[in-house]
């Protein structure tokens, strides 16, 4: 059996799930997702927790598996904590400082790499 598919997600308070069919609906405090799931996969809401199960050990599904609660687990994290990427700059003479809203980073070029914010973008 799949080490990720067999695992459940678990639902957060404040998030609200509604399963309709193959297409599951994941809202919360940061928005809504919609996806629609293969035809084989079994999806399915006990409690506060998503559960995916596979009909058979054929190979296709044990790839949709995994795929599948990964999937739903992407959009319960993406509905409560939303995406977010973090830059780390090691070495030494790099700095990066923000300057207003543009992010200012000396990163050994002859000048400096400006970054402004952008709408819905923050940078901190």
């Amino acid at each position: 059996m799949s080490r990720i598919g067999r695992l459940p997600v678990e639902i957060p308070a404040g998030v609200e799930v509604k399963l309709e069919g193959k297409t599951l609906t994941v809202k919360g405090p940061k928005g809504t997702l919609t996806q629609e799931f293969h035809k084989d996969m079994i999806v399915e809401v006990e409690g506060n927790a998503i559960v995916v199960t596979r009909p058979s050990e054929i190979k296709e599904h044990k790839s949709l598996h995994g795929l599948t609660r990964s999937l739903i687990a992407n959009m319960v994290e993406g509905v409560t904590t939303g995406f977010s990427k973090t830059l780390e700059v090691n070495g030494v003479g790099y700095r990066v400082a923000k300057q207003g809203k543009d992010l200012v980073m000396n990163l050994g070029f002859s000048h400096q790499v400006i970054m402004p914010e952008i709408d819905g973008i923050t940078i901190d």
